[in-house]
């Protein structure tokens, strides 16, 4: 039997699952299972539920080979799993598949080449915000309250009044006004 699975990371990304679903469809899968939560999440249930579907001699069918891990040792442990239970993989994009040797070679090599790709956009990601950083910028966002309320409401704090009533009057969450005053003493 022909299994797919498909995996989104956000709500954001359902066109990209409709179109996962169509080509694992047009792949001939007769079952798809789907994941939509991102990918560094350990827990994906539809992936779980697609090995304890599957059989020896079945195959399992991703539209791409980024789709089926979290990381590149995390996709290498799925795939020997995959073949431990005589299982075999199948990614669409590269037209790999792990019946062979140098599928499996092949499909190694490209699980590495993703985990580096990613590792580069992170690395990239954290070196662009503290140049961001070092040129005053701030990212993230915008404090609720300003400076001045955030001194009005540690002082009105030190001086007894209770976090409800500073989140009433500054109309901010008890939260906000916790963060607030513990931050700033």
């Amino acid at each position: 039997m022909r299994v797919g699975y498909a995996r989104v990371s956000t709500g954001r990304q359902g066109e990209s699952l409709e179109a996962q679903r169509t080509a694992l469809e047009v792949a001939g899968c007769d079952r798809v299972f789907v994941d939509e939560v991102s990918g560094a999440k350990a827990v994906r249930p539809g992936l779980a539920q697609a090995l304890d579907f599957m059989r020896e001699d079945d195959e399992l069918v991703v539209v791409r080979l980024d789709r089926l891990g979290r990381s590149a040792a995390d996709t290498m442990t799925t795939i020997q799993d995959l073949d431990a239970h005589g299982v075999r993989l199948r990614a669409l994009d590269f037209d790999l598949d792990t019946a062979s040797p140098s599928g499996r070679l092949v499909v190694g090599i490209l699980v590495q080449l993703a985990q580096w790709e990613r590792d580069l956009l992170i690395e990239r990601t954290h070196e662009g915000l503290a140049h961001a950083r070092a040129q005053g910028r701030v990212g993230g966002r915008p404090s609720k309250l300003t400076a001045e309320q955030v001194e009005s409401v540690r002082v009105s704090r030190e001086a007894g009044m209770s976090v409800q009533t500073l989140a009433e009057m500054h109309g901010v969450s008890r939260r906000t006004i916790a963060r607030a005053v513990r931050e700033r003493a």
